[in-house]
């Protein structure tokens, strides 16, 4: 299971515009409250804070936004966001013992977890950068337990939903048999450190043209046989990964030096020796380092 995926609630869409049920869930003092700061999780030795209670109860009072995210088994759980206080209040408030992101727990946390933490963030950051609406200007107010902003401004009430931007992230083989595959070094990025080629799909395209058609943008490689191969939530801030193999035309290599800075292709036991040499591949918690653990294990 991938990281950000699987995670344990039910997110009972149909109870989120029910306010009674819902003013009923946040009076309970068995419901769960996970505060944030700043789109980071606040924790304690044990990982992730979740509050009960009056300590809940507290929380929320404090906080700019509470949003449902759904029930575990009967008990309801929510989010609450504390970024209106400074750092070391929010995690005083919840009794927690620092402010990190969720990334960083990836290994402590099972992918579930970090599912629900991811999860909570991103709704969060949506509605502190939707507070406003897009067509009039007019103040949105939050409903529906938090997956809607509806706008304010008398006679437009547009509706706003968090959006979710989707982003494919390809493996590329050599043609032929050549046991190889496509790895670049993005602008930014340190020496030395190599990933799949990704970017974000664009209006009016389907997945799979965005795979062909940012290879040939960064990279001018032209590729066939694109297919895909799962997907991923990637919460940083809104993200949807597909993840796909395609196969290149020829090996020639132009990139653009903006996006990228250099592609090169790895054999198999290039790879194994990077991982043994102790250098992962791709970031542990994106999909990414399933496509090339995948591609090494076929050979």
């Amino acid at each position: 299971m991938l990281a950000y995926g699987g995670g344990w609630l039910d997110r009972a869409a149909a109870l989120r515009g029910d306010a009674e049920w819902l003013a009923g869930r946040l009076a309970d003092p068995v419901s769960v409250v996970l505060p944030l700061w700043r789109d980071r999780c606040l924790v304690d030795a044990a990982g992730p804070v979740r509050l009960t209670g009056d300590h809940a109860s507290r929380v929320r009072s404090a906080a700019e936004e509470t949003v449902f995210l759904g029930v575990d088994g009967d008990v309801a759980v929510f989010a609450a966001d504390l970024s209106a206080l400074g750092e070391r209040a929010a995690v005083e408030l919840a009794a927690a013992t620092r402010a990190v992101d969720v990334r960083t727990l990836v290994g402590r946390l099972d992918p579930a977890g970090a599912a629900v933490q991811a999860y909570a963030r991103g709704l969060l950051l949506w509605h502190r950068q939707q507070r406003y609406c897009g067509a009039c200007g007019a103040r949105a107010v939050a409903g529906g337990g938090g997956h809607l902003r509806t706008c304010g401004g008398g006679e437009c009430g547009r509706l706003w939903f968090p959006r979710i931007e989707p982003a494919v992230i390809v493996l590329v083989e050599a043609p032929g048999r050549a046991g190889r595959c496509l790895l670049a070094r993005h602008a930014g990025a340190a020496e030395g450190a190599w990933s799949t080629l990704a970017g974000f799909v664009e209006v009016g395209e389907s997945l799979e043209d965005a795979v062909r058609r940012e290879l040939a943008e960064e990279a001018g490689v032209t590729v066939t046989d694109v297919v895909y191969q799962g997907s991923q939530a990637w919460p940083f801030p809104a993200g949807l990964m597909a993840g796909f193999r395609a196969v290149a035309v020829s090996e020639e290599v132009r990139v653009d030096g903006v996006e990228l800075l250099e592609a090169r292709w790895f054999s198999r036991a290039e790879l194994r020796a990077r991982v043994a040499a102790g250098r992962s591949l791709g970031r542990v918690d994106s999909i990414d380092h399933q496509l090339l653990g995948d591609w090494l294990a076929e050979a």
